[in-house]
């Protein structure tokens, strides 16, 4: 339909332009002495017109073979990138199909065609790292960082990640600092960030991290409290150089975690082994107000070896009766039976002792209560009574 449109088109031009020229009787005169030139102005126009139209024409034609040089370059420089990033894309199918020699052949094409060549140099490092060739990823890191920052926070993370993989937490946590000082703050960085500071052992960062990733429910609740519970524990343990260190650093314990089992074992122990007695029970004492828990009942029955005489019996009597009024109200509890029972072997209660550990054996036989009654045994002169329970103590497992 175009076709006969444009032959229609034609055919009416040519019947006009006939038409024109029978018309029309205006000539157009050329002189130079001694010539002269006579047309009629229809050829004349003609004339110039196809004078414009060849000298179009040649322009058109040295301008495109002027141009051809830059045209090749710009063609072979699209052929190129189109390559390249052919071979990026073939990398990272590669990668993520587990055939990292492959990988790193095409990412190391996608570098030297310039297309990502920060992102192929890294995807070339972490393919070289998975075949365990640490001279070829170190190489192409120092590659990564000839581009310049235009990859810098990419290149950051993949050497924190790499790191990570190899234990080495110190360079995986310079490295991941270095991104927060440059840049915000990402989940996933600090989620890496917080495994390399548990590596490295700072635990006051651990803590701080644990308790904002928590916020920003970043990571389950179990294992932030699990790693809020180890920074703390890690903490007091290392407060424990003197007493008034160690009473800071439970000052600075929010309330409500004073009283978790493990955090509050934690600072028993260390203020035991610090002479300080009365902070360690009453320590204990606010933790089984709050939650019964049979190990840190195990360990209220533990009394620091540092007090002796008068101070060790009246430290034992005030467990005592503590005791005595939790059994009120956990009357067959049988670790609880038992601590009493060795605090007051510890006050020299021997009669007491004797019924509270043979009312522990009651309710739940174990091997702690019976040595515990052999030795008492022993310190009454009662040695067959010591050997039975001896025996049974080596019989349970």
């Amino acid at each position: 339909m175009k076709s006969l449109l444009w032959l229609l088109a034609v055919f009416a031009a040519a019947v006009a332009l006939v038409i024109l020229g029978r018309v029309d009787t205006g000539y157009a005169l050329f002189v130079y002495p001694p010539w002269r030139v006579e047309m009629s102005m229809l050829f004349f126009v003609i004339a110039l017109l196809a004078a414009f139209l060849l000298l179009y024409a040649g322009f058109r034609l040295l301008s495109n073979a002027l141009a051809l040089p830059s045209y090749v370059r710009g063609w072979r420089s699209r052929r190129r990138r189109e390559r390249a990033h052919a071979a990026l894309a073939a990398a990272l199918q590669a990668y993520y199909e587990g055939r990292y020699a492959r990988a790193e052949k095409e990412a190391g094409e996608a570098f030297e065609g310039g297309q990502a060549a920060g992102v192929a140099a890294l995807l070339a490092a972490r393919a070289a790292h998975q075949m365990r060739n640490f001279e070829r990823r170190d190489h192409w890191l120092e590659r990564a960082e000839s581009v310049g920052d235009s990859a810098l926070a990419a290149r950051l993370v993949s050497r924190a990640e790499l790191a990570l993989e190899e234990r080495d937490y110190g360079a995986a946590r310079d490295a991941l600092r270095s991104l927060h000082g440059a840049g915000p703050k990402h989940i996933a960085t600090s989620r890496m960030l917080l495994r390399a500071e548990r590596g490295t052992g700072d635990w006051d960062e651990v803590l701080r991290l644990s308790v904002q990733l928590a916020k920003r429910d970043a990571i389950a609740p179990a294992l932030a409290e699990e790693y809020k519970v180890q920074a703390t524990v890690e903490l007091l343990r290392r407060a424990s150089a003197d007493a008034p260190t160690l009473e800071r650093r439970w000052r600075a314990v929010p309330e409500a975690d004073r009283t978790q089992p493990r955090i509050a074992a934690a600072a028993a122990q260390q203020a035991a082994k610090l002479g300080r007695a009365a902070m360690s029970r009453q320590i204990i004492e606010a933790a089984l107000d709050a939650e019964w828990s049979p190990q840190l009942v195990s360990l209220y029955g533990q009394l620091p070896d540092r007090l002796e005489g008068e101070a060790l019996g009246e430290e034992a009597r005030a467990r005592i009766e503590r005791g005595e009024r939790w059994l009120l109200e956990h009357e067959r509890d049988a670790q609880l039976l038992a601590t009493l029972g060795r605090l007051c072997a510890r006050a020299e209660l021997w009669g007491k002792a004797r019924s509270f550990l043979e009312a522990s054996l009651a309710f739940e036989e174990s091997r702690a209560a019976h040595l515990d009654l052999a030795r008492l045994a022993e310190r009454i002169g009662q040695p067959a009574d010591a050997e039975r329970h001896y025996r049974r103590a080596a019989e349970l497992p």
